[in-house]
């Protein structure tokens, strides 16, 4: 339920906080005190559009902090929260909403302080507050819902799990099978190309290394006389030409041998000689590498044709499947599974397609008690309407539960051997029909026409639903519309049997409605420093008695007394309901 509403610079709303009791929460003042801007903030935290028109003149941002606890919708909200990390550290059940709007048009949205997109702002405010009033925001009015209101009505809870355990593997079922189908119809398109291509890449036995290693022999072939030169340099260098023109190695032994007889003479210089010795030895293994590679240089011709021959292949291959050994590689590995899809896919669909068959009877089977247990809800709904219409003077009014389904060769069959179109829920469709007056055919409930009729319509729906409804606070926005004195009362009465079972939150201009209040606000303007704001006050059993007698006309001795007669036909009442003195608490 909505524990507390935190309001800033809000319309002609600069500072307010307000704390909420469960059970029936009054709002009366006066007209354009600022009733339905709370409404207005509270469906603005809830995930509804902002602008810039909302910010309090003279100030840069607007806010809107709300908290609530999780009531009946714990799992749910916990979900959506620990989806989206959104989850307390604290472990404490409640959960916070705020908006910000900026005097620039910007507006943003966090949940337990961390910033979230609008989408789920509005996913966790949809579970929380049910408003219904001049904005229009009642869930009764999606028929999206119904279905969900029957089948907590019923009790399907269990069953519905059970179903949707099975239709989540069918789904998986069809998946595959779609997958193995398409995968086995283009394999069997390319079936020629396919073993050609697989054929072509495995017996070319390709490998990153050999290729780089015949391109660096054809490297080493193409510049074979480069080569060559260079070695004769490099090995006259080491050899000498003749005699008078000694190489280094020469040179290296008449240095070997002058640190020798030094060494003889001061001992301090061996290790000179050592470094010499071992310096010679080097260039002696350079000698000797030098002369073996030049004695490996046989370029044939035969050699070069066998070299470009095979590159070639390399980059035709490439060229064909891609630009490098791996993917030609990665190429024939995928081509090689394309081709097992034809030899193994057909069994895997035989696999597949039994176990659908299978799927689908047991899926048949809960749909069909889903189906039986919401008819048999339907027919309790409906009467349950219609005496509470009854109750609300619009004993004339009808009200119906239908459920059909859509025929579909694919689908679901149900007792009577009919294949019907299914869906997670089973293959009924279910909407709520009101047919108001006598005469008039049943209609959806979003096309009643609205006013009072429209009003008693919901609280007779919600009464019927309250224990299956399951949003913890419900909003009703001048509720009243088109109803007199003596009807307010039965909506009162409605309403707060309502806040049995949820927080009700009810601004209203009738004193008969009012008198049944838990809590009860005053909403007014006042001016200070040439400003208006509204200011809220939580009332006091006295203050709520003349704030009731000034809604009948004037706080007055006799509207005083009338009032004492309301509320005291509203203690009897509430009383007789709950066996106490007066005081509703929510039983869910």
């Amino acid at each position: 339920m909505l524990k507390e509403i935190s309001i800033r610079n809000f319309a002609i709303i600069e500072s307010l906080d307000l704390e909420f009791t469960d059970g029936f929460n009054v709002f009366t003042g006066e007209t354009g005190a600022g009733k339905s801007i709370i409404l207005d903030a509270l469906s603005i935290v809830l995930g509804e559009k902002a602008d810039n028109s909302f910010v309090r003149e003279g100030t840069k941002r607007a806010s809107i902090e709300a908290v609530f606890d999780y009531g009946s919708r714990r799992l749910e909200i916990t979900e959506i929260l620990e989806r989206e990390d959104l989850l307390p550290d604290d472990g404490i059940d409640e959960v916070s909403l705020s908006r910000e709007i900026r005097l620039e048009g910007r507006s943003s949205a966090r949940i337990n302080g961390h910033a979230v997109s609008l989408s789920v702002l509005q996913e966790v405010g949809a579970l929380l507050v049910d408003i219904h009033g001049q904005s229009e925001h009642l869930s009764l009015l999606k028929p999206a819902s119904h279905i969900r209101l029957v089948d907590q009505f019923a009790g399907n809870e269990e069953l519905l799990k059970e179903y949707r355990g099975l239709y989540r593997k069918y789904l998986s079922v069809v998946k595959n099978l779609k997958t193995l189908r398409d995968g086995e119809a283009e394999a069997l398109r390319q079936q020629d190309i396919l073993t050609y291509q697989v054929n072509e890449i495995n017996s070319a036995e390709l490998s990153a290394e050999e290729e780089e290693n015949l391109t660096r022999e054809r490297e080493r072939m193409q510049n074979s006389e480069k080569i060559a030169k260079l070695l004769h340099q490099g090995l006259t260098a080491l050899q000498g030409r003749s005699d008078e023109h000694p190489g280094i190695l020469d040179k290296m032994d008449e240095l070997d041998s002058a640190l020798d007889s030094l060494v003889s003479y001061d001992d301090s210089l061996q290790p000179l000689y050592d470094a010499v010795v071992n310096a010679s030895d080097q260039m002696n293994e350079v000698l000797d590498r030098l002369q073996r590679y030049r004695s490996g240089l046989g370029f044939s011709s035969r050699r070069r044709n066998q070299i470009e021959e095979r590159l070639a292949l390399y980059f035709s291959l490439k060229r064909k499947y891609g630009g490098t050994v791996e993917a030609v590689l990665a190429f024939g590995k995928n081509a090689e599974q394309k081709l097992s899809l034809i030899t193994g896919a057909g069994k895997q669909i035989e696999e597949l397609e039994a176990e659908k068959a299978h799927l689908l009877e047991g899926l048949s089977d809960l749909a069909v008690r889903l189906s039986e247990k919401r008819a048999a809800a339907a027919l309790r709904i409906s009467k349950g309407v219609e005496k509470e219409l009854d109750d609300l003077r619009m004993a004339a009014a009808r009200f119906e539960v239908l459920t059909d389904a859509v025929p579909d060769a694919d689908g679901l069959t149900d007792g009577k051997g009919n294949k019907l179109s299914f869906t997670d829920t089973g293959f009924d469709r279910v909407e709520f029909l009101i047919a108001p007056n006598p005469g008039e055919g049943l209609k959806p409930l979003a096309k009643v026409a609205s006013g009072g009729e429209t009003s008693r319509l919901m609280l007779a729906l919600k009464n019927t639903l309250a224990q299956a409804d399951t949003i913890p606070t419900m909003v009703f926005d001048e509720i009243d519309q088109g109803i007199g004195g003596r009807i307010g009362a039965l909506v009162g009465e409605k309403l707060w049997e309502l806040s049995r079972y949820h927080q009700v939150i009810c601004i209203t201009h009738l004193p008969q409605l009012a008198a049944l209040y838990d809590s009860h606000f005053h909403v007014h303007k006042q001016i200070s420093d040439n400003r208006t704001q509204t200011v809220v006050t939580r009332l006091d059993a006295e203050k709520s008695l003349h704030e009731l007698a000034s809604l009948l006309g004037a706080d007055n001795g006799e509207n005083v007394q009338a009032v004492k007669a309301m509320l005291k036909e509203s203690s009897d009442f509430k009383a007789q309901r709950t066996g106490k003195d007066g005081t509703s608490a929510l039983t869910n």
